[in-house]
């Protein structure tokens, strides 16, 4: 059985290469947003034309990476999300609340010290980890069975 994992969260490190490197061998499908900040944040502009003010040119963008997000997470096994340290990752906690109420699986990781702003997601969540590792280790066992 293939497995579809979306990655969502934050796109300053390199947690997804370190899930999907200790995944290898599992029959997962990977999918995620666009993790190149300026293609994110300038695609609605680039593919549809240029903006005067800053908040058109990032509706722009929002809405168009909105297609991507939907089509992954309705069309996910399992969603996993990563709240990094450095910024916070509002869109990252609105695309966890898109797949609870879609019912998805979730695997949520964070750092301890978010554990108190990040209850609620904590709360919706099915596993929640703190190191790419982890969630590798739950995904294993998702789909395998084994420890």
């Amino acid at each position: 059985m293939t497995l579809k994992v979306y990655l969502s969260g934050e796109i300053h490190t390199d947690w997804r290469e370190s899930v999907k490197a200790a995944c290898e061998g599992l029959d997962i499908q990977w999918s995620g947003p666009v993790t190149n900040h300026a293609a994110s944040d300038d695609c609605g502009v680039e593919i549809l034309g240029p903006e005067d003010k800053k908040f058109w040119h990032d509706h722009k963008g929002a809405l168009l990476n909105a297609v991507r997000t939907r089509h992954g997470i309705e069309s996910c096994d399992v969603f996993v999300v990563c709240f990094g340290e450095k910024y916070k990752q509002w869109n990252a906690a609105f695309d966890c609340g898109q797949a609870a109420a879609l019912g998805k699986p979730i695997i949520v990781m964070h750092p301890p010290e978010h554990q108190h702003a990040l209850k609620e997601v904590d709360a919706a969540a099915n596993v929640v980890c703190e190191t790419p590792q982890q969630i590798a280790r739950a995904l294993r066992y998702v789909l395998a069975g084994t420890l």
